[in-house]
């Protein structure tokens, strides 16, 4: 298609050429010497040429439109599916608005490149070749007084490529900081109401706007310099060519017909000119966007699979030996070490921070540990395949993560493999059917952006059936039932209790009346265990979990 679109480019350029040429014998053969007998053929080849031209502007820009939209499309899924496979490391470190600024903001500044290139490079470039390959034919010397001027463009374009390249990193990095602000703000809108923050929230993002706004300018008049200096080098041109030709036309030197076509000639190479002029700003500012481009491709995951995975072991039994793992110099776990059998269910509980949340994250290698070994089934999480042991876990978190699909999409999640009785089934043990019924358009009712159509409750359900369905051997719930009121944890915990028989459970718990019969508890204090037992052993003993129990005055 590029191959096309250049062909189709040189075709046009060269119009401006073929026009240029056909004005000689217009002034000298028809206008001045008198032959009527060629106005015609002289005014036909001149429309056959305007409307070649206009048939391959349309056709070339029509091919152009089509490479553009669909390089920057393949670029933002390539984009998105690189970046969907990095570490959770990547995106504490780059927040949503700055990927989404990456993904739409780079590739739609690239999306223009292949078209200036291709136009410059084909119809601009052509052009300019046919006419002063015309220029040439008429008057060497009359040409090279035209281009007198170029040498002086060397110095200030290269100060204006650098500048504009420096302005535009400045200026995609300026943007990502607006859609990071943005994407804060739509939110955490209920905070800024609550606490009236309009005014200030707007007035920080109005200082992120200007600085936008300046730095746009600045790379505008730098883009500009270059055509306009291409001006000025052009309009030299022109003055010393009629200083040198005046003389030799009055004499009959030369004829009006050469004057004209030299001039005509000339004349259409100047708008060329301009926009072979701002193909370095446009190749400068596409360079800074796909410097951050590549930046981002460049960036590796350092959670894979091994070269040579070992096979899934068939049991689901779970093991921490002495795992430590710091965010940058915060210690978080201290030499974690405990098991949670197979087809059990082991109770994570502890002080917020003490790193319950971060074991789930090591479970599923969203995150490797600094050292020690975790396995699974007695063998190391490191050594096998990575979405094949994250198929062993389902999970259901506190902040059920539903996206703006349906309900039933967001419980199959694109699965085409589950029957309809099935998904009836979930739902009904998950306690969905006590609103969906209600909704109408039941399960086909969309869930909004983050699932805000639902209330918490209804959220964590359609979660806990996503869970139900998934079916894993290992079931790891993050205070699966807060949300939910008095009768529905009621009726969610028995459909929990019969899901759990012959799967490994890991509950993390922060009210502690929900893992009182949980086959084991682990106490986790500050990354290390304090304690393990059951609930009435560990009352018994009086240590740190009665001491939990007294403070939520659990019996």
């Amino acid at each position: 298609m590029m191959a096309l679109a250049l062909l189709l480019m040189v075709i046009e350029g060269s119009t401006l050429g073929a026009l240029s040429w056909l004005l000689e014998p217009l002034f000298d053969k028809v206008f001045t010497g008198g032959r009527g007998d060629l106005v015609l053929w002289v005014g036909a080849g001149i429309f056959g040429l305007f409307l070649i031209r206009a048939v391959t502007s349309i056709a070339s820009r029509t091919v152009m439109t089509n490479i553009s939209l669909g390089s920057s499309s393949a670029m933002q899924v390539d984009l998105l599916a690189h970046v969907l496979r990095l570490d959770q490391s990547f995106f504490l470190a780059n927040p949503p608005g700055a990927l989404i600024e990456r993904l739409q903001g780079d590739t739609a500044a690239v999306q223009g490149t292949w078209q200036v290139f291709i136009t410059g490079g084909g119809r601009d470039a052509i052009a300019l070749i046919a006419l002063f390959g015309v220029a040439l034919s008429i008057d060497p010397l009359w040409t090279l007084a035209a281009l007198v001027g170029v040498p002086l463009l060397i110095a200030p374009a290269i100060m204006a490529q650098r500048y504009i390249r420096k302005k535009t990193r400045q200026m995609r990095a300026q943007s990502s900081d607006r859609a990071t602000h943005l994407d804060e703000m739509f939110h955490g809108v209920n905070a800024i109401k609550l606490n009236r923050l309009e005014d200030y929230q707007v007035g920080r993002f109005a200082r992120i706007v200007r600085a936008v706004r300046v730095s746009q300018i600045k790379m505008a008049a730098s883009n500009a310099a270059i055509p306009a200096l291409v001006d000025i080098v052009t309009g030299l041109g022109f003055f010393i060519v009629l200083a040198l030709s005046g003389h030799q036309i009055i004499s009959g030197e030369r004829t009006v017909g050469e004057f004209m076509s030299f001039f005509t000639a000339l004349s259409l190479a100047f708008q060329p000119l301009r926009r072979l002029g701002n193909i370095s700003g446009s190749w400068q500012s596409a360079a800074a966007s796909l410097e951050r481009i590549y930046g981002l491709m460049d960036t590796k995951p350092s959670v894979t699979s091994p070269a040579t995975p070992k096979p899934m072991p068939a049991s689901s039994e779970i093991r921490l030996e002495d795992v430590r793992l710091s965010y940058g110099d915060t210690p978080v776990l201290r030499g974690l070490s405990f098991t949670a059998e197979a087809g059990q269910t082991t109770a994570l509980v502890g002080p917020s921070g003490a790193g319950k949340s971060t074991v789930f994250n090591l479970l599923t290698r969203m995150i490797d540990p600094d050292s020690g070994r975790i396995t699974l089934g007695g063998t190391a999480l490191q050594d096998l395949d990575l979405a094949e042991l994250r198929a062993r876990f389902a999970s259901v978190s506190q902040d059920a993560a539903l996206f703006d699909e349906t309900i039933r999409e967001n419980i199959v999640l694109g699965r085409t493999d589950v029957s309809a009785e099935h998904v009836a089934a979930v739902i009904e043990a998950a306690h969905l059917s006590d609103f969906v019924a209600q909704l109408p358009a039941g399960l086909e009712t969309a869930a909004g952006p983050r699932g805000s159509a639902l209330s918490g409750g209804q959220r964590q359900r359609v979660a806990i059936a996503r869970a139900l369905l998934r079916d894993a051997p290992v079931l790891l719930l993050d205070e699966a039932t807060s949300a939910l009121d008095t009768t529905s944890e009621a009726r969610v915990a028995e459909a929990l209790e019969t899901l759990r028989k012959g799967h490994t459970t890991l509950v993390i718990a922060h009210r502690l009346s929900t893992v009182r019969n949980a086959d084991k508890i682990v106490v986790i204090t500050e990354g290390r265990v304090v304690e393990e037992g059951t609930h009435d052993s560990l009352l018994a003993a009086g240590g740190a979990y009665a001491q939990l129990c007294r403070m939520q005055l659990v019996d």
